[in-house]
């Protein structure tokens, strides 16, 4: 898998995709990353990347050329390393959110597609190049942050650890929350007691089938509580069903006490 990124800060990247599960799959060849910084592709002598927006207002905004010319170099760079095809990804708040499912389909196409992330500043880009480059607009949350390397770096990993081989346990990867559309259920480990609050019991028994049962249970319960919109896009079985029931009576049982 490979994935360039085109961004005026180069090093940031680099160095913050060197750490944890990307670095150590990074180290291992399981994917590949290149930067590349508009400014060397400027044509002026001062390397400008920026230029006043038509109609006034605050800011900056990225020049078309400049992009063009990284993109052209990014893309070209993984014609020559064998990739069928390539998927240019723009990181702003105007793109669609990420998701699980969405995340998972990048992962998965990451063998013949190699992606080219653009990572933006200021207050935008010309929307005439991004309508003419970009094949898809992403964004990571309903929020804004100062250029794009934070969220292509957020999706970096994202895709990357859904890789084969690149997380000790592949079943890690099916537990996360939103694998199977429901937010991860509790975790805990040593001491069994702290500061005199007890691990489930259940977690201690050793019976299998309890602790699947419990842990989908408090899943169900966490969405519930926390993303109920989740719930509501998701079918539920008969026995998810009948677990969020359970866990809905525990819950009004405790706040009536």
């Amino acid at each position: 898998m490979r994935i360039d990124v085109v961004t005026l800060f180069r090093d940031m990247v680099a160095h913050a995709a060197g750490f944890g599960v990307t670095g150590r799959a990074l180290e291992r060849g399981l994917w590949q990353l290149a930067t590349w910084n508009p400014r060397d592709f400027a044509a002026d002598n001062y390397r400008t990347v920026d230029d006043r927006p038509y109609g006034g207002g605050p800011g900056m905004v990225m020049l078309g050329e400049p992009l063009g010319r990284a993109l052209a170099a990014a893309r070209a760079a993984q014609s020559a390393a064998g990739y069928e095809r390539t998927w240019t990804i723009h990181l702003s708040p105007s793109g669609r959110p990420l998701t699980h499912p969405r995340v998972a389909a990048l992962a998965a196409d990451g063998d013949r597609t190699a992606y080219v992330l653009v990572a933006g500043r200021y207050e935008g880009i010309d929307e005439r190049w991004l309508a003419r480059e970009v094949d898809e607009e992403i964004a990571v949350g309903d929020f804004v942050v100062s250029g794009g390397e934070l969220p292509a770096l957020m999706l970096m990993d994202a895709v990357v650890r859904l890789r084969p081989g690149v997380l000790n346990d592949a079943e890690s990867a099916t537990q996360d929350s939103f694998a199977d559309g429901l937010l991860d259920c509790p975790h805990y480990t040593r001491p069994e007691s702290e500061r005199g609050e007890q691990v489930p019991e259940v977690l201690l028994s050793g019976n299998h089938a309890a602790i699947r049962r419990w842990r989908l249970k408090q899943a169900l319960g966490r969405t519930w509580l926390r993303r109920p919109e989740l719930l509501a896009a998701r079918s539920l079985s008969g026995e998810e069903q009948a677990l969020l029931a359970e866990f809905q009576r525990e819950a009004q049982a405790a706040v009536q006490q």
